[in-house]
């Protein structure tokens, strides 16, 4: 059995790392902060429910000739009813939209969907459920058209009956915001991308970087991006969440040079930290976040570290909000899904139902032989994973 008190020891610099006493700039005028050494090995538990087939639905199975790629899935108040869209080929047009009446545990055919959305190419489709300021809920779909490009947007008012043509958002990013949070009792819409260019520097070598954009509309409109946070690759694709307490935002970041990377805001995201590496248990790509009904965070994302057991494969990171920004490698990880194609797996839906269920899904090739990605779901709950041995 695994003792949830598991610790494993890591190696510090002299120079307590403590987030809440950095100095937040903004991006523009940040200046390099303090050392940060992370743990490079993976130190803590691994769990395999992979091969656990009972867990898992599929979205949409792919074919010898299709190649289901990228989804992102939203969860709507009843609590039950989903909706998952994703692209056809490798970040490729976005079009095919799903929907579940049963928290994922089976999916229906394809939704009609207006025939300009197939005109967003290169993209890695986002689904978000967005309320304005009367209390109206819309589902909302977001695709970059290339990279970098225009994104654009479309919504159903009917509760994802009827959609709208994809729209210009007047925004440019990388690609689609996984991140939506309301701000000012739902007064404010923020979302967070990423871009690189000499928007944010006004220099013509800038680096990458991360720009929020808000919404006083409920999402129908789109403040002119502004740059907050600095990153170091050219996909960041933040992922933010609230602390437990609610006083401070974390932001996790996507970085190609190994570690992950991660920002601290205590203003509601005026300003930032400058970035921190993440240890290499928390280091993979397209992560997103959510609390467990006990308080526990669970990151899923593709494992990109490369010493790890797991590397290539989906998973899901469990640990408290303060190992993240105390360099702790945290609880356990558990191995979702198995990838056979290696890294091309992790643009992740991740939704939590009321009965405390985590809903995970991703593109992956789930079997060797000839069949191409699929878009699959898995499900799990923490209390069961904690009485499961770990890999050894």
């Amino acid at each position: 059995m695994l003792l949830i008190t598991m610790r494993a020891p890591l190696r510090t610099t002299s120079v307590a790392i403590l987030l809440f006493g950095f100095t937040l700039t903004s991006v523009c005028g940040s200046e390099a902060g303090p050392s940060h050494e992370v743990a490079e090995t993976v130190s803590i538990p691994t769990i395999d429910i992979s091969g656990e087939t009972e867990r898992h639905s599929f979205v949409a199975q792919g074919t010898s000739e299709i190649y289901q790629g990228h989804p992102c899935t939203v969860l709507l108040p009843d609590g039950k009813t989903m909706f998952c869209a994703w692209s056809i080929n490798h970040a490729g047009h976005l079009g095919p939209l799903a929907r579940s009446d049963d928290g994922g545990k089976t999916w229906g055919g394809l939704l009609d969907v207006p025939d300009n959305w197939r005109q967003v190419t290169q993209t890695t489709p986002t689904i978000h459920y967005l309320v304005d300021p009367d209390g109206k809920g819309r589902i909302f779909v977001f695709g970059g058209l290339d990279f970098p490009g225009r994104l654009r947007q479309a919504y159903s008012e009917d509760g994802g009956v009827t959609w709208t043509a994809m729209k210009d958002t007047g925004l440019t990013a990388e690609c689609a915001p996984k991140t939506i949070m309301s701000f000012d009792n739902g007064k404010r819409l923020v979302m967070w991308c990423d871009r690189r260019g000499p928007f944010a520097l006004n220099r013509p070598d800038a680096e990458p970087y991360i720009w929020e954009a808000e919404s006083r509309d409920g999402g129908l409109t789109w403040s002119p991006e502004r740059p907050v946070v600095r990153t170091q690759s050219r996909w960041g694709q933040p992922a933010v969440i609230r602390s437990p307490d609610a006083k401070q935002l974390l932001m996790v970041l996507r970085n190609e040079d190994f570690h992950s990377l991660f920002s601290v805001s205590n203003d509601n995201g005026k300003s930032w930290s400058e970035v921190r590496p993440l240890p290499a248990a928390l280091t993979g790509h397209r992560p997103k976040m959510l609390y467990a009904p006990d308080g526990r965070l669970v990151i899923v994302m593709r494992d990109t570290t490369t010493t790890s057991k797991t590397h290539g494969h989906f998973i899901a990171w469990v640990g408290k909000y303060e190992d993240v920004i105390s360099n702790r490698q945290g609880q356990y990880r558990i191995k979702l899904l198995h990838s056979n194609a290696g890294r091309d797996c992790g643009y992740s839906g991740f939704e939590l139902l009321p009965d405390g269920t985590f809903v995970a899904t991703t593109y992956i090739k789930y079997r060797p032989g000839p069949e191409k990605h699929s878009v699959v779901t898995t499900r799990f709950k923490l209390d069961e994973i904690d009485q499961k041995e770990p890999m050894k």
